[in-house]
């Protein structure tokens, strides 16, 4: 899954993809870049602690080269099936984004689950809207209106 992410990014106007990664992990993720001849940086986690405080290790070692830095954050256990429309959300994104507004992408929910975290967007399921509210992980009947009335999980990608 890991090269899958990386692959996904071919074709977009990307830089070195940097990679955040525990300590016991670094030579597995450095051989997968290797196999998919990615130029990857990798960082190490001095401590794990969940996904807010990677993203701010990867800001702040994004800034040491370009005070102007955007991050693609994307986590590597998504399946994106259709790629073409996962960079054109990107690209679309971009243009927000670099205006100084943070950008998330969400996902157009199959069933209620408990498991996600939700948005509602200003424009429901388009393709760019404002974001009005983040739900984290409801219960099963609020799960089950969300999806009714058009809110997107959470992919986690910003």
């Amino acid at each position: 899954m890991l090269q899958e992410t990386a692959a996904r990014l071919n074709g977009l106007d990307n830089k070195k993809p940097l990679i955040i990664c525990n300590e016991a992990h670094r030579f597995l993720v450095a051989e997968q870049m290797r196999d998919q001849k990615v130029d990857a940086s990798i960082l190490l986690e001095p401590v794990g602690r969940n996904t807010a405080p990677a993203i701010a290790l990867a800001a702040f070692e994004a800034l040491k080269t370009d005070n102007n830095a955007i991050l693609l954050v994307l986590a590597a256990d998504h399946v994106i099936e259709n790629i073409d429309a996962f960079q054109k959300s990107i690209l679309d994104l971009l243009p927000q984004v670099q205006e100084g507004k943070f950008g998330t992408l969400g996902i157009v929910p199959t069933e209620p689950a408990t498991g996600y975290g939700y948005i509602k967007a200003s424009g429901g399921r388009t393709e760019v809207s404002v974001v009005q509210e983040f739900v984290e992980k409801p219960n099963a009947e609020v799960a089950a209106r969300y999806v009714e009335t058009g809110y997107l999980w959470n992919s986690g990608m910003f």
